[in-house]
């Protein structure tokens, strides 16, 4: 391998391109209302996959802009890591997802 692309495959801030490049896509998809990307966010930030870090206050927040968008799966997505969040915890997610709707 050339450096050149060793360079290339290096992370920026932790996350490859192509994680970056997936994440921002989504980002822009739910921007426009698609629930599918708000439903592939909420994925992200509940495993720690596709460069997003494991945040369960991001994660619920997805899911729960997903499932008021009509996407089936969000709701239980939601459900089950609410069960690990402190109420405290999720009603952050549910005002992140609010402020997230009112921009």
């Amino acid at each position: 391998m050339t450096i050149i692309a060793i360079g290339a495959a290096k992370a920026v801030n932790g996350k490859t391109p192509a994680a970056q490049d997936a994440l921002g896509a989504w980002l822009a998809a739910a921007s426009r209302g698609q629930a599918g990307a708000c439903f592939d966010l909420g994925v992200a930030f509940s495993t720690g996959s596709s460069g997003a870090a494991c945040d369960l206050i991001e994660a619920h927040k997805w899911f729960n802009l997903a499932a008021a968008r009509g996407h089936a799966e969000a709701a239980f997505c939601r459900a089950d890591i609410a069960d690990e969040m402190s109420a405290r915890e999720i009603a952050e997610a549910q005002r992140r997802a609010r402020e997230f709707l009112a921009a």
